[in-house]
């Protein structure tokens, strides 16, 4: 990933309150970011303040290396993502995009509800001029390097022109962030063919063929880890089920290879051989590298984690989430979106066709 140049600075907002730990992951993330980052990150943690003061007792700080806004309310797993968006103003998700509204700080990092999240950015910092549809992209480790999805829940039912609008994106963010110059588009369908697919497969294939991205043609799922392509392209119902099923693997094999090497003494020391190269893979594997997913699309920065997430994967998307604001991804976007855009007829008829999950 892309670091910050020695003359970048920026200001980040974090939802201390959001994910499943609450204050403490963010606030040690939130450390460990101010120790890589130093005064290029300004940090800013919105939350209950005693509670976020109280997880800096714990590190023997003299002063914390963020500034503390506090609010009144958490939106929890369990609310309802456009009923907090209505009811709950003054929670910490609510306020810490506000501040990137008034322009404050220049992205926002949550690990909350990942509906929630989406809903509170769309309505509070609204779209991009010309996209449709904002989309949720996450990083897959490849054979060859990392490869960026989506979308991955944000939009279960899509139009071609909505997937037509993932690719420009994703090609983008995979160009800003991971410095892929003129990245690989694939479509990812049930065969290379075309005419393969459904009806969306086919229409958004036929946009891609006619456009000046980088398409290389319909993938399949088994080319994806392979690293045939840079960005892959499909729905939010199919992109949520490949990321939820990725997530399992890790664990899965895991478990496998915990029950074969308690099987003989053999199995033991292959274990122990084998242990640095295991290490290499699991980090590889661990979603904590990647940091967290852009929500792409809206006017602003919004970096969705892990409800689960580790402090490593707080203090990674925050480099993300820097990376993003001082490089200008939303300003790229718009012009990609122009040069590669859609027509005026296509745009017209699509434009407020978005509708949010209650």
């Amino acid at each position: 990933m892309k670091r910050l140049d020695s003359s970048q600075k920026v200001r980040i907002a974090l939802d201390a309150m959001g994910g499943d730990y609450g204050p403490s992951v963010v606030v040690e993330g939130a450390i460990m970011a101010a120790e890589e980052f130093g005064k290029q990150v300004e940090l800013v943690l919105v939350g209950n303040s005693r509670m976020i003061e109280k997880e800096v007792e714990r590190f023997k700080l003299k002063t914390a290396p963020f500034e503390i806004i506090h609010s009144s309310e958490t939106v929890s797993m369990s609310d309802s993502a456009i009923q907090s968006f209505r009811k709950k103003k003054g929670s910490s998700l609510a306020v810490s995009l506000d501040l990137q509204k008034r322009g404050e700080v220049n992205a926002t990092v949550s690990a909350g509800h990942t509906g929630a999240v989406m809903t509170h950015a769309l309505f509070t910092l609204g779209r991009l001029e010309r996209v449709l549809r904002p989309a949720i992209a996450v990083v897959f480790p490849t054979e060859k390097d990392v490869t960026v999805i989506l979308d991955v829940g944000a939009n279960p039912n899509c139009k071609a022109q909505h997937l037509y609008q993932f690719g420009v994106m994703g090609s983008v963010y995979t160009n800003t962030i991971h410095e892929k110059s003129n990245p690989k588009v694939g479509l990812l369908s049930i065969g290379e063919e075309s005419s393969k697919g459904n009806e969306l497969t086919v229409n958004t294939n036929k946009l891609f063929t006619g456009s000046n991205l980088n398409f290389t043609g319909n993938i399949e799922g088994r080319d994806v880890l392979t690293g045939k392509c840079d960005v892959v392209v499909c729905d939010g119902f199919v992109g949520n089920i490949m990321l939820k099923f990725a997530e399992s693997v890790g664990g899965f094999f895991r478990s496998q290879a915990k029950r074969q090497v308690g099987k003989n003494i053999l199995s033991n020391v292959g274990a122990f051989l084998m242990r640095p190269a295991l290490r290499r893979v699991r980090e590889k594997l661990d979603y904590a590298e990647y940091g967290g997913a852009p929500l792409l699309g809206v006017d602003g920065i919004t970096i969705i984690c892990h409800g689960g997430s580790s402090p490593k994967a707080i203090k990674n998307a925050i480099g993300v989430a820097a990376v993003s604001a001082a490089d200008g991804i939303n300003e790229k976007i718009k012009n990609n979106l122009r040069i590669n855009g859609l027509t005026g007829k296509q745009m017209k008829t699509e434009e407020n066709d978005f509708s949010i999950d209650k």
